[in-house]
């Protein structure tokens, strides 16, 4: 998936995303939870924020949705086939708001395409309509510690793991595998921009450029490859 900005839209120094007319642009969200307590704690945190706009027939709607948010205590069978399902619809992003999440799932939920993970523990509304934006704006969202967990397990993994594609540290540039690490430790594009002294639209491109070229789906795919192959 693209983590390109759009012709149509721009995002707005606070993460909102913004239409050609300058107007703010509320983002369209379909709140997954197998427990309808988890559900209805969600929905009743985004219902008034004026930058989303909840809709209330998942199922029928779901074409519609921009971001696709699963909402579980934790991550089984039931909720990756649920992620995979989700995956297939290319218009929709997929952020996870989970009670439990150790490396292996981790794993699991970036290579269903998932682009931005909360835990329930930390998930009040302004936490949640966070992970909304950025879900929508493609920007990966993971907390420190599940990215240590990460880093430690893709860290034991040798060499000799990598796939018979022959990957190597030379399937990245210099660049591109620098500004996925900035990535990785959770930097924003703008972030990015300044601590590389490339403009936005530049590490924008070399982003798209990487999860276009590796067939990745988003940033946190991107990360999670990268590190799974030891390319960064």
């Amino acid at each position: 998936m693209s983590a390109s900005t759009s012709h149509d839209h721009a995002t707005a120094g606070s993460g909102r995303r913004v239409s050609r007319t300058g107007r703010p642009e509320r983002v369209t969200v379909a709140v997954y939870a197998a427990d309808p307590i988890l559900r209805v704690g969600v929905v009743q945190q985004l219902r008034h924020r004026p930058e989303v706009d909840l809709l209330a027939e998942v199922d029928a709607d779901a074409e519609r949705a921009q971001v696709s948010l699963v909402v579980v205590d934790h991550v089984g069978d039931d909720v990756t086939a649920l992620l995979h399902r989700l995956r297939l619809n290319s218009a929709t992003r997929v952020g996870l708001v989970v009670g439990t999440l150790g490396s292996g799932a981790l794993q699991r939920v970036i290579e269903c395409g998932v682009s931005a993970v909360l835990r329930r523990a930390e998930a009040d509304q302004d936490r949640l309509v966070h992970l909304v934006l950025a879900t929508a704006n493609g920007e990966g969202v993971l907390p420190g510690d599940l990215l240590g967990q990460l880093l430690s397990h893709v860290g034991s993994l040798r060499r000799s793991a990598l796939d018979p594609q022959g990957l190597s540290l030379s399937t990245l540039t210099t660049r591109e595998a620098d500004m996925l690490r900035l990535v990785s430790e959770g930097l924003d594009t703008a972030e990015i921009a300044r601590k590389t002294a490339y403009s936005e639209r530049t590490v924008k491109n070399v982003l798209h450029e990487i999860i276009t070229r590796l067939q990745l789906r988003n940033r946190t795919h991107a990360v999670g490859y990268a590190l799974r192959n030891g390319l960064i």
